[in-house]
């Protein structure tokens, strides 16, 4: 079956103004979560053996209203003290009630990965950053 279905600017952008809606849900900000080891099939799978490698709080609001099909997320406020080492494969993004919206690929800064960092190394105690994250619905 072919997936080649285009949206109008109106609809991705709508749909992307949900990640932001299911970020925001409960009563405090989001976080983003990264790990080492194998990623599971999708964001609603349990983990299984994987080690938390950093935790970072997003804003609330997440992200402001997409526009022109991209989803930019607010400031995200650093880890300044990994949980853990090891080496950063996957990431997922929680609402503030610990529940999965989002996961995707960890790697390093070469435009192949949802989630590029500098370094993929991460020592416990290390200081993670994440300067920006946007999500661009390719559809349109």
């Amino acid at each position: 079956m072919a997936n080649d279905l285009k949206y109008v600017g109106t609809l991705s952008n709508n749909m992307l103004d949900e990640i932001t809606a299911l970020i925001d849900a409960g009563a405090g900000a989001g976080t983003l979560r990264i790990y080492s080891g194998t990623a599971p099939a999708d964001a609603d799978t349990a983990l299984s053996g994987n080690t938390l490698l950093a935790q970072l709080t997003m804003s609330d609001p997440s992200a402001g209203a997409a526009a022109s099909d991209v989803w930019t997320a607010n400031s995200i406020t650093d880890d300044t003290a990994a949980d853990a080492t090891g080496t950063a494969t996957f990431f997922r993004v929680l609402d503030s009630n610990a529940n999965v919206v989002l996961q995707g690929t960890v790697g390093l800064d070469t435009g192949t990965f949802d989630l590029e960092l500098n370094d993929t190394a991460i020592t416990i105690n290390d200081n993670v950053a994440v300067s920006a994250f946007t999500i661009t619905e390719g559809n349109t």
